[in-house]
């Protein structure tokens, strides 16, 4: 990972202390530039035509357009985006629809600053960040309706591997670790894909917990 990028950062939250706060605390950050803020979706839909930026941090409730409607029309225009959610403990009803609209990412709004940083340097490497108390609410909220038989579907080595997606591993640390090829990876994990019907990494983590294919 390159500690010395630079990673340009848009914030929408409608709550102005919380917004100048985490303004503020980045602004310090070495390698870290918010270059700009926005109070509801719309106005961060403006924001992102007008600035360059490699991730935005999105509130879910805003008034006017929220989160979720906000994240699937960013990446619509600017599909090179990463989105991370910035969430409250109640919010877990919108995490399937905030995955499906493109997040990369969640954590919750009292987080410490060195895990918002942890969680953008990852989206902006390619990964998928879930605060861990953000994951356990999930599995508590989830697992009550998961499928009967879900892992059925996976062989022993695709649930291996899931379970290193599920850990934030990339493609050429998992073929480290169960010393296969990186290229056997990668068809592993397209086969997962298709058998879960995920569209990607965050779509499968979720899925994973939903179905108690691994614990967290």
């Amino acid at each position: 990972m390159n500690e010395t990028r630079n990673f340009r950062i848009v914030l929408a939250d409608d709550h102005a202390l919380f917004l100048s706060g985490l303004a503020g605390l980045l602004a310090r950050q070495p390698g870290f530039e918010v270059v700009g803020t926005a109070a509801n979706g719309v106005e961060c839909l403006s924001l992102l035509d007008e600035v360059q930026c490699d991730v935005a941090l999105m509130d879910i409730d805003m008034p006017v357009m929220n989160g979720i409607e906000a994240t699937e029309k960013a990446l619509q225009r600017h599909p090179d985006l990463k989105v991370v959610t910035l969430s409250m403990h109640g919010d877990e009803e919108f995490y399937f629809r905030m995955v499906e609209a493109g997040a990369k990412g969640f954590i919750l709004k009292n987080s410490d600053i060195d895990e918002v940083l942890t969680a953008i340097r990852t989206v902006c490497d390619g990964g998928s960040y879930f605060s861990q108390e953000l994951l356990q609410n999930l599995v508590g909220n989830l697992k009550s309706t998961r499928s009967e038989n879900p892992g059925d579907m996976l062989s022993q080595r695709e649930k291996e591997i899931l379970l290193l997606i599920c850990k934030g591993l990339s493609n050429q640390e998992i073929a480290d670790t169960l010393f296969i090829s990186k290229r056997t990876v990668d068809k592993h994990r397209a086969n997962i894909l298709e058998k879960t019907q995920c569209r990607n990494t965050a779509n499968l983590v979720v899925w994973a917990i939903k179905n108690s294919i691994v614990e967290i």
